[in-house]
């Protein structure tokens, strides 16, 4: 395993590539956005808006979570260009008082909302399987930010759905789609939930009715001939920082009292506490957690030194939210025991050793 020389992504990264200065895709697209023709893609931008909007009561679907991303697209579309979005919630799993306030706050700004509150019952056993046979905390909900949203675009005729930023071109995967400004059905199945989304819903053998939201409509064809997706951030340089000072000023943003395990931060991803599981599975399955994803964040925005990265991401990577394991395995439905065996099978057992019960690096960050 190794390190970018810019910022800390690792090699072991999924679809993540080098250039011939060690500089891995993010830093990469980093350099091209500060030459790239923004100016163009806000034209882009708005043919695709006036397109859309005027056809239906809702001119387009925000995600949102309260948190500092959705809430500064839906702030965008409605302040900057004038569209009436119509913002959309999925409920998560073990929810945080924090989250849950910061989306009643964002409401209270001035949004038309719905939150889809889908079968938890369901949602528990898509998630169980994908943390038991994928390493996977909250699957069942990663599969409903998508048909659950397509279910409601179909039911109001919204043929606009706007997400946040494209994670693999902004933090480091594939950037192939860097030039795609809008997608389809297709695609979603296929980049973001792949082969695993048949397997974990044929090993859930859900009956029709409890598999509702986690299904995607059949005639959504018919029903939205113009569908098109998009991340916002294919249209603009895209700022987390910038992002929650807006969500803060604007949309009643709060952050938590405390620091998050696992990271140095404490603005961002505090809708549900099954992310902090997510993350420590990332870094055990990979070597890399949370701390380095925003301490790359932080270096290629210009606003950290490689060298205060190093220091954080020692101290916060390698954080387990032990506190948690106990809720996290009522939650799931197994034993503490058995949650803590399926935590050591995804341990990648050549980057990590156990030392006193905790599984600690092999390797330095440097």
């Amino acid at each position: 395993m190794y390190r970018c020389k810019n910022c800390l992504n690792a090699s072991t990264r999924p679809r993540i590539e080098f250039d011939d200065r060690g500089w891995c895709n993010a830093c990469q697209w980093m350099e091209e956005k500060k030459t790239l023709n923004w100016e163009e893609r806000e034209v882009q931008l708005t043919r695709l808006l006036n397109k859309h909007s005027g056809k239906a009561h809702f001119d387009c679907i925000v995600t949102v979570s309260g948190g500092k991303d959705g809430s500064y697209v839906a702030y965008t579309m409605k302040e900057k260009y004038g569209l009436n979005p119509l913002c959309l919630t999925v409920r998560p799993p073990m929810a945080l008082n924090v989250g849950e306030k910061n989306l009643v706050n964002f409401i209270n700004s001035g949004y038309e909302h719905i939150h889809v509150s889908v079968n938890q019952t369901a949602m528990q056993i898509l998630d169980k399987i994908g943390f038991l046979e994928y390493g996977q905390g909250y699957y069942g909900w990663l599969i409903a930010i998508h048909t659950a949203v397509l279910r409601v675009a179909s039911t109001y005729g919204i043929n606009l759905v706007f997400y946040s930023e494209d994670g693999e071109i902004e933090y480091g995967g594939s950037t192939k789609n860097k030039n795609v400004p809008t997608y389809g059905i297709e695609y979603m199945k296929n980049a973001y939930l792949n082969s695993t989304y048949d397997d974990i819903l044929s090993k859930a053998d859900l009956s029709l009715k409890d598999s509702y939201w986690f299904l995607f409509p059949e005639d959504i064809e018919n029903k939205l001939p113009d569908l098109e997706v998009a991340h916002l951030s294919y249209f603009e340089n895209w700022d987390p920082y910038r992002n929650y000072l807006v969500a803060k000023e604007f949309c009643g943003l709060e952050e938590l009292d405390e620091g998050v395990v696992g990271t140095f931060t404490n603005f961002a991803q505090n809708d549900q506490e099954l992310a902090t599981l997510h993350y420590y599975l990332m870094y055990l399955k990979f070597g890399f957690g949370r701390a380095t994803q925003d301490a790359g964040i932080e270096i290629r925005r210009g606003a950290m030194s490689r060298e205060q990265a190093v220091n954080l991401v020692k101290i916060y990577d390698n954080q387990p939210p032990l506190d948690g394991f106990k809720r996290y395995a009522k939650y799931f439905g197994i034993s503490l025991e058995d949650f803590n065996q399926t935590i050591d099978r995804f341990a990648n057992k050549e980057l990590f050793q156990k030392v006193n019960g905790l599984w600690e690096p092999m390797f330095e960050i440097n």
